[in-house]
């Protein structure tokens, strides 16, 4: 089991800047991927940012440019920077874990941009 925790969630104007930040209760040195995904009202979930053991990343290309995920091992942490914020990023942001066929969910940080 992992359990991910979700913080650094708030209210902001365009064009502001939040970092969310993810800590896992197991090393994520081993998980395969952490990824950030997020869900507006009466949208599907999508996938924001993910990022590999290897360090690998990949985005939405509507947040490419200004989103940037990290993970710190040490800290067993993963982060998203997000800068030039939009009123269309407003969303629940979930942390999620890829360990072999086993797909975790944190329990999601409120975003909300104001324009």
């Amino acid at each position: 089991q992992v359990q991910l925790v979700e913080s650094g969630g708030g209210s902001v104007q365009a064009g502001g800047s939040l970092r969310l930040s993810c800590a896992s209760s197991r090393s994520i040195f081993s998980i395969n991927t952490m990824g950030w995904y997020r869900q507006a009202p009466e949208k599907q979930r999508e996938l924001v940012a993910g990022i590999t053991s290897g360090g690998s990343t990949n985005y939405a290309d509507s947040v490419k440019g200004r989103f940037t995920i990290s993970r710190d091992n040490a800290k067993n942490t993963v982060y998203l920077q997000m800068k030039g914020l939009r009123p269309e990023d407003t969303a629940v942001y979930y942390c999620a874990a890829t360990q072999g066929i086993s797909f975790y969910w944190g329990q999601g940080t409120q975003v909300t941009v104001s324009s």
